[in-house]
């Protein structure tokens, strides 16, 4: 064993949280009703993970009452290196970009810039054209896809709750499916925004729009909606309007060249298969354009601080982002009874859960696979970060990992779990 792996070696299941500043104010579990016995739980559990080689390390940030009462780091930063994780370490936030960009559509909604209504045909004309998939089995027995005219167009309000009828490619998918980019970070990397645009027109919508919750990259075209109407690339946007004004400092589309070692790291091989693993988005290296599906990355501490701001209704101390009217309306249910939502499909364990504007919303206390409450809300992404803010319980959760595969969802019902077990009262 190397010097830098002995060293490492001996942190290994400590909390590391000094290495990155407090984002909001500390309390004792006590004072605000949770358990610092129980809270010991989540530190015990991601030990055993870290040690048998389950996880890489993992961040997590806990919060109630605007309190932060739990910011622990857990194993490696980068394994191979033998770096230890610290809570300043930076992720690949994949779809947990989703809701940055959602909140930066309801600041241009505030402004009268867009409307929830607007067809996006209006901002982007090559998709007003669309047309939906009709697939039909021909004469030879194989099925084959036909063309009929979309009953309308669809919205800024479809792209936010993925009911636009644009899907993501999937090997095993259907026929439809087939077609599309697989994941937001392939497209980023291999087009422009102007060849993905293109793309895409070329393609059949998967289903009439506003029937059918369909997870895609509904929120890739959103981005480059926002930069149409801002006149601003969508990093720069969101930086001027969310991201500076919330002190979200290492929140980007992209890991700095100064801050490269900060950056999180896979284990090297699969712990199920050994295979060797790497990242399919190395945010080290610049995206073809700033993905809104899932380009950016974060700390734990800069996420908490977005996540509470929308707990906060949309105020985070004496700066406010959003209206807190608009945060309502942003982290409600908007799928009704005539939408099909197949959630639990893309999210296991999300069963009686709903889709607001960028984020999941839990309908009812039970039905779920996983423990919560009514009106919670939250998001996770494909290399194994997760949050939620549970209105009621006054609760904001962030947790980071760099774990990605079948794994990662087993890890948001644990975490769930952990968490809310350590309520008192």
């Amino acid at each position: 064993m190397n010097v830098r792996v002995a060293l490492a070696s001996a942190v290994i299941g400590l909390s590391l949280s000094a290495a990155a500043a407090d984002p909001l104010p500390r309390a004792e579990p006590e004072s605000v009703g949770m358990s610092s016995e129980r809270l010991a739980r989540i530190s015990r559990t991601i030990n055993a993970l870290v040690e048998n080689g389950r996880l890489p390390g993992m961040v997590v940030a806990i919060a109630r009452k605007g309190k932060l009462v739990y910011y622990e780091a857990f194993g490696w930063r980068d394994k191979e290196f033998g770096a230890p994780m610290t809570t300043d370490t930076i992720f690949s936030i994949a779809s947990m970009t989703k809701p940055l960009v959602s909140a930066g559509t309801m600041l241009l909604y505030e402004e009268g810039r867009v409307l929830i209504s607007d067809p996006v045909g209006r901002y982007i004309p090559r998709l007003g054209k669309m047309q939906v998939a009709v697939v039909k089995t021909g004469a030879d027995g194989r099925q084959v896809i036909e063309r009929a005219p979309a009953t309308r167009q669809m919205t800024i309000r479809d792209l936010l709750r993925h009911t636009s009828g644009l899907t993501y490619g999937r090997r095993s998918g259907t026929l439809v499916q087939k077609l599309y980019p697989r994941a937001s970070v392939r497209i980023a990397t291999t087009m422009t925004a102007e060849e993905f645009i293109d793309k895409l027109g070329t393609l059949p919508l998967a289903h009439q729009p506003g029937t059918v919750w369909e997870y895609g990259v509904s929120t890739d075209v959103l981005g480059i909606v926002l930069e149409k109407v801002s006149g601003q690339t969508l990093g720069t946007f969101l930086e001027e309007r969310i991201w500076k004004p919330l002190g979200m400092s290492d929140t980007g589309f992209a890991v700095p060249v100064q801050k490269a070692n900060r950056y999180a790291k896979m284990l090297p091989h699969d712990p199920d298969t050994a295979e060797r693993q790497r990242m399919v988005l190395d945010s080290s290296k610049p995206t073809r354009f700033e993905c809104g599906g899932s380009c950016a990355v974060s700390t734990v501490g800069d996420y908490l601080r977005f996540v509470q701001m929308l707990l906060n209704g949309g105020r985070l101390g004496d700066v406010r982002i959003l209206g807190r009217k608009t945060v309502e309306y942003m982290t409600s249910d908007h799928l009704g009874p005539e939408i099909h939502n197949p959630i639990a499909s893309v999210e296991p364990g999300a069963e009686g859960y709903g889709f607001g504007l960028g984020v999941a919303v839990r309908r009812e206390t039970g039905i779920a696979g996983v423990i919560g409450s009514r009106g919670e809300y939250g998001w996770g992404g494909a290399y194994g970060t997760y949050f939620w803010a549970d209105p009621k319980e006054e609760l904001a959760v962030v947790y980071m990992s760099h774990a990605h595969g079948p794994a990662r969802m087993h890890y948001r019902q644990l975490m769930k779990a952990l968490v809310l077990q350590a309520i008192e009262k």
